[in-house]
């Protein structure tokens, strides 16, 4: 089963390409970004949710609230709570290089036109 971290890998390994992108993929790339960001939102949410569940187990079980956000932020549900957010910047970030990317183009095309 892909994952989403999964299709934005993918994506990003496209886009790092862009001597080979065209102007049509690029924009259908950007739709298929933007659509995902509502996926990762729902990732981070849940995530989040773990990782309060497991802080607060060890804010019950420490006597010291920095020595249980400690064991807290060496967690699985701590790490999924980055990976999560870090998908979402990564996500947000390429969608900004495509819109640059496609931003580019249009005014390729449009100087060309001018000068014809």
């Amino acid at each position: 089963m892909t994952t989403v971290r999964d299709l934005v890998r993918a994506f990003q390994q496209e886009i790092q390409r862009t001597e080979d992108l065209q102007p049509e993929r690029a924009a259908d790339l950007l739709n298929k970004l933007t659509a995902l960001i509502g996926n990762v939102n729902d990732e981070i949410r849940a995530a989040d949710s773990e990782y309060a569940v497991t802080l607060l187990h060890y804010l019950d079980t420490e006597t010291k609230a920095n020595r249980a956000r400690i064991r807290a932020e060496i967690t699985a549900e701590y790490r999924r709570k980055q990976e999560a957010r870090d998908t979402k910047e990564l996500v947000v970030e390429l969608s900004r290089s495509l819109k640059y990317f496609l931003k580019a183009k249009q005014d390729e095309m449009q100087l060309s036109r001018h000068q014809s």
